[in-house]
Order: C-alpha cells, then sequence, then structure tokens
C-alpha cells in the first residue's frame, strides 16, 4: 500500500486498496467489539494486507498518528500476540510483523484476555472464601449474617465452577484442540 494517511482522500489509494478499506475498516471495529483500541484495529488491518514488516516511522505515516501513540499501539498489539518485533532491521530501525492466521490471532488474543480473567478472580476467591467460612463459623456470628455468608459461598462455588471450566477451555485453545486449518488439510 501506498505511505498515505488512513484519512486522506481515496483518490490517492489504487483500486485494490480502496476495495480494502471497509475490510480494514472491519477488522478494526471487531477489535474495538473485544476491547481493542479501535486504531490499533486499523494498524493491525493496514499491516495484515501490508503483506511485508514494517517500520514504527512507516505505521505512523500510514496512521497519520504521532510516534507515541503509534509506540504504544504495536506494543499493545505485541501483547496481544498480533504483532511482533522482527531480529532484523532495516535502516537500523526496527522491523514488525503481524500475525496474518486468524485462529492463531484468535488464541492469542482470547486466550490472553481469558487466563488474565481467571488470575483476577481465582485470587479474589482464595482471599474471600476462606473469609466468608470463617465467618460462617465463628461463634459470635448472628444467624442472619450466617446465612447471608452461605449463600454467598454457594454462589461462589458456582463460580469456581465456571473458572474451572474456563480455565480447561483456555488450556485446550493453546492446545489446539478447536481448530483445523482446512487449508492445511
Amino acid at each position: 500500500m501506498k505511505q498515505v494517511a488512513f484519512g486522506e482522500e481515496n483518490r490517492d489509494l489504487s483500486p485494490r486498496e480502496q476495495l480494502l478499506r471497509p475490510m480494514i475498516d472491519a477488522i478494526a471495529q471487531t477489535m474495538d467489539l473485544y476491547g481493542a483500541n479501535y486504531s490499533f484495529g486499523q494498524l493491525y488491518g493496514i499491516m495484515f494486507f501490508e503483506d511485508r514488516p514494517m517500520t514504527l516511522e512507516e505505521m505512523k505515516n500510514v496512521m497519520n498518528m504521532s510516534k507515541s501513540n503509534m509506540s504504544y499501539g504495536v506494543r499493545s498489539l505485541m501483547a496481544s500476540k498480533m504483532v511482533t518485533k522482527l531480529e532484523e532491521k532495516r535502516e537500523r530501525k526496527d522491523l514488525y510483523a503481524v500475525e496474518t492466521d486468524f485462529f492463531q490471532t484468535f488464541k492469542n488474543f482470547f486466550g490472553m484476555k481469558l487466563q488474565r480473567e481467571i488470575d483476577v478472580m481465582r485470587q479474589a476467591l482464595d482471599v474471600v472464601i476462606p473469609e466468608l467460612e470463617g465467618l460462617v463459623h465463628a461463634v459470635d456470628t448472628p444467624e442472619e449474617e450466617r446465612q447471608f455468608c452461605l449463600k454467598d459461598l454457594e454462589k461462589l462455588e458456582h463460580a469456581i465452577q465456571y473458572y474451572d471450566w474456563l480455565q480447561q477451555f483456555v488450556d485446550e485453545l493453546g492446545e489446539d484442540n478447536y481448530f483445523v486449518d482446512k487449508r492445511r488439510s
């Protein structure tokens, strides 16, 4: 693609680039639905179709963003394993490549998000459950409070079952138990 800022007029874009703009926008909207920054979704979409590694400077020019915002966006995409920093350089500048396998992108992005949810909730459960159990067994806990604690413990037991299931899902997702790339069969 030409080094054209994303917001510039379509007249500067090739027919192919004009056709890809709605796809890039759809990728950005989809990522936005799942909590990723819309601009970073645009960057991912542009890099996806660019089909070559890019430098931060090239990305900055294409996206018409400040270098600090671009750097933050690339770090965010790297954290999700949607972009990787390559060993090689171009004119002493770091090169970044995008993950183009949607199955892998899904696994990386959602696996990371779901594991973070599991970790946060398990940590809270590990703290709260023993405390509630302590209140249930304490001799000075009023009966009404004890009953509330028992109901809370029942709800939290259900949460534990859910997070056990979710952990199993994340583990299986990482082991490629869900995706079969029909192109490689």
